[in-house]
């Protein structure tokens, strides 16, 4: 496979791919970071590569495994699927719910409009830190730091509330 079709296979790709790593990374620096790093160990095997489905494949594979190589260098406390799961089941829904509000009016009254409308872009619509860039006319760093303090304002809040309980 020619160099130009890995690239632009992995270009094509690039989207889906970091939208795959944030799902299974905390943030999405190390989401990006570990597919910069998937390309480059796909890099000196491009000349083995054969399709563009075998690129994608390889991508794909590569990615998950240098995600999780990733959260078990750092022992990122991870929940897993069943115990979460079983929680639900145990106690109802009422604590989530409960926290869920507490969250929704920390949002509500600390954040400003623009910290609002990037973490509803970002955590309900699932849109990428360029898209939101894009469709507010700022710039990616702008959007990466509003998102980082109005995670940071919630978190403290919270924190605040939990302990004066």
């Amino acid at each position: 496979m020619s160099d130009k079709v890995l690239i632009s296979t992995f270009t094509a790709l690039r989207k889906r791919l970091l939208r795959m790593a944030m799902h299974i990374l905390p943030s999405e620096d190390d989401a990006a970071d570990a597919l910069q790093d998937a390309f480059c160990r796909l890099w000196p095997r491009r000349e083995k590569i054969e399709s563009e489905a075998e690129a994608e494949a390889l991508a794909t594979t590569t990615l998950r495994n240098i995600c999780i190589d990733n959260i078990r260098k750092r022992k990122i406390e991870t929940v897993p699927i069943d115990e979460e799961h079983d929680s639900y089941e145990e106690g109802g829904d009422n604590g989530h719910e409960e926290r869920y509000n507490e969250v929704k009016k920390i949002i509500d009254k600390e954040l400003t409009p623009q910290q609002k409308e990037i973490l509803h872009l970002k955590e309900i619509e699932g849109r990428t830190v360029e898209e939101i860039a894009g469709r507010l006319s700022s710039t990616e760093s702008a959007v990466r730091m509003n998102l980082s303090r109005a995670r940071k304002k919630i978190r403290e809040c919270y924190r605040k509330e939990a302990k004066d309980e």
